[in-house]
């Protein structure tokens, strides 16, 4: 069975294409979460708490109906909606933690898995910095690496439409983690977004360590966001105008045949 808990650590490029060039990254860490039993990552620590304020914490109501419902529920709901068959036996969580009490997820990703540990589906939930959420919610087959595509349904970035595909590149959580999400319109990539991450233990003295190295990274994911937004705009990339919509909703994707 894949790990059902850990501390993913490593980082994020993107990379715009077209029509103006443009790339950064970052450095960044994530919580993998078994939303059935949330406690288990923290168990022993001192530094993470659960439901409550601490250095790092975890919130199911940052996540999902964004209340107290559980998370599992909003996981099968969305699967029955896409008509994705899944036993889920077990759903794991890859996110942001809490720091100080403050968290932005531009991207969740939500694994579900059957009894044997196969991978059943994914949910990539995204969030914008308008208040506006998204699921993308895909079928899985068990490969080593999930491919999929969804038409893209949430507005971003202003300097991107609401249009073309995503198309996602994922292999789920063990001792690595990796992630491409190439934005394409008309079959034409113009955005590349790529995450690699590696497990490592979940202690007091590695998160502390991971505190002291990137301070207030959830704070600095906002940050970094509108810092690129302003380069971009310096570059002379005109902003898009955001399309009124639900604050949230769904999207089936469907899987794509290794090339």
């Amino acid at each position: 069975m894949s790990v059902s808990a850990g501390l993913y650590v490593g980082g994020t490029t993107h990379a715009r294409l077209s029509p103006t060039p443009h790339r950064f990254g970052y450095r960044f860490f994530q919580l993998l979460i078994d939303i059935d039993r949330p406690g288990w990552a923290f168990a022993g620590l001192w530094t993470a708490r659960l439901g409550r304020f601490g250095l790092f914490s975890f919130w199911g109501r940052d996540h999902g109906y964004r209340d107290n419902r559980p998370l599992r529920t909003w996981v099968l709901a969305r699967l029955a909606e896409a008509g994705v068959a899944a036993s889920a036996r077990r759903i794991r969580l890859l996110c942001f933690p809490r720091m100080l009490g403050f968290v932005f997820n531009p991207l969740s990703v939500f694994f579900i898995h059957d009894a044997d540990g196969r991978l059943e589906g994914v949910i990539y939930e995204v969030n914008n910095t308008f208040g506006q959420t998204h699921a993308y919610v895909a079928p899985a087959m068990g490969a080593s690496v999930e491919r999929q595509a969804v038409d893209k349904a949430l507005f971003v970035s202003p300097f991107y439409g609401v249009e073309g595909e995503y198309r996602f590149e994922v292999s789920p959580p063990g001792e690595t983690f990796d992630l491409v999400i190439t934005k394409a319109v008309n079959g034409k990539p113009d955005f590349i977004a790529t995450s690699s991450m590696r497990r490592q233990d979940l202690t007091d003295a590695r998160l502390i360590g991971l505190f002291l190295s990137m301070p207030l990274m959830t704070l600095g994911v906002v940050a970094a966001i509108h810092w690129q937004a302003l380069r971009l705009w310096a570059k002379g990339v005109g902003l898009k105008a955001r399309p009124p919509g639900p604050s949230a909703g769904a999207s089936v994707a469907r899987t794509v045949p290794a090339p």
